[in-house]
């Protein structure tokens, strides 16, 4: 299948749709070239857009093509007979417009034939030409203008001005931006039953060399295009080590925003088991296998094949697994610090003064004056024995008595 692109009709967009079978674990290639896409560095802008009218008639009895008028989009236009000079001719902007109509002053009976307006952008690789058929009629009622099936005709009263329509209004005609942001390549994966709209976007490549890849790191290294994409034209995806999870619609989608180039390729893709090869047993006549009864009925046989995954895929799960309990001990770690650290504030007491100035304790006196009259005020304590406890006790019942010895006997030696 293949069509012109054209942004504008949904209908153009795709070019190819192809389906691809492989074995699993082999090699495909989903093949996107496009030699349109083959960008080099405009260096001759003023020659690069054009357009030229061509007409075709029999009336000298020549049967020959002949150019009438050229213009380039940095250049005035040209007109190669000196008949026609001043009496044919296209607007001055119309490689801003995109009107390059041809405008006849004066239609002659030998103006009369078939004209092509061909536009041309060598740049960007894009061909049209549009076909009018011009009558001359020296009716006035007869002029007229309709579509033939093929193209519009034209039918001028002679000795009239006549105006043949050619208008591209596209976008190709504006003025070169920045060529490596115009250009873009991209690969898109849907797994069976996923819309177009929710596909996986596997890689961006720019003309400046800027690459995206997305998803896993294995769907990553399975999955690549070539560096030498843009210069070779050659945007083929190629996909290792096959699995059955590879299987779904690929597309390929190219882009030329300043030359209006929009194209897409579809593939589908299925992935199959490799064929075996079948062992040959020879039967001897002492082991013969019993014969099939035709009578018994035998019902399907299911096996049901488990494809291990790849080594990579398994390793990066491990990874997964293994980051993730080291971030849970760092964070058991940075908890207990924590903690740990605001049980010893809760130890410390630091005695400050005002304005966060440390307070010296020697800087107070204490007067204990007022303290005598505490001293006689009974002190109760608690004692570890009774013995203590009892002592205790005759010491603040019985208050000491001074005895004098010699008293008694001075009395005992006068008597």
């Amino acid at each position: 299948l293949s069509v012109p692109a054209d942004a504008s009709n949904p209908n153009s967009v795709v070019v190819s749709v192809l389906n691809i079978s492989a074995t699993l674990g082999s090699q495909a290639v989903l093949p996107c070239k496009s030699y349109r896409m083959v960008w080099t560095q405009d260096r001759l802008n003023d020659r690069q857009r054009v357009v030229h009218w061509d007409v075709y008639n029999n009336y000298y009895g020549d049967n020959k093509m002949e150019r009438l008028c050229d213009m380039y989009s940095a250049g005035d236009q040209r007109v190669y007979s000196s008949y026609n000079q001043g009496r044919i001719f296209m607007p001055q902007n119309a490689f801003t417009d995109g009107n390059f109509s041809l405008v006849i002053k004066d239609v002659a009976e030998s103006d009369e034939g078939t004209y092509s307006c061909n536009l041309h952008h060598h740049y960007c690789h894009l061909y049209e030409t549009v076909k009018i058929q011009l009558a001359i009629t020296k009716k006035a009622e007869d002029a007229n203008q309709y579509w033939d099936g093929e193209k519009p005709v034209i039918v001028a009263l002679e000795g009239s001005t006549v105006m043949l329509p050619c208008v591209n209004r596209n976008h190709i005609w504006t003025e070169r931006h920045s060529e490596e942001e115009q250009q873009v390549v991209h690969w898109d994966r849907q797994p069976p039953g996923v819309p177009h709209d929710r596909a996986d976007r596997l890689i961006d490549l720019y003309a400046s060399g800027e690459r995206r890849s997305y998803g896993p790191l294995f769907i990553r290294q399975k999955m690549n295009i070539t560096d030498t994409a843009f210069a070779l034209g050659d945007f083929s995806l190629r996909i290792s080590q096959l699995e059955s999870a590879d299987e779904g619609t690929y597309s390929c989608h190219l882009h030329h925003h300043y030359c209006g180039l929009h194209e897409r390729r579809i593939y589908q893709v299925f992935v199959t088991e490799p064929v075996r090869e079948k062992k040959v047993v020879n039967l001897t006549t002492h082991n013969i296998a019993p014969a099939i009864d035709p009578n018994v009925v035998r019902g399907h046989n299911v096996i049901n094949v488990i494809i291990p995954e790849s080594r990579v895929h398994f390793f990066q799960q491990l990874g997964y697994i293994l980051a993730t309990l080291l971030l849970f001990i760092v964070l058991l770690i940075i908890v207990v610090l924590i903690t740990r650290k605001r049980r010893q504030r809760g130890y410390e007491y630091n005695v400050k003064k005002y304005g966060e100035k440390d307070v010296n304790l020697k800087e107070f006196t204490v007067d204990t004056t007022d303290l005598t009259q505490y001293k006689s005020e009974d002190i109760r304590l608690d004692y570890k024995n009774n013995i203590l406890k009892e002592k205790a006790e005759q010491a603040r019942s019985f208050p000491a008595k001074h005895i004098d010895l010699d008293k008694d006997f001075r009395k005992e030696y006068c008597k």
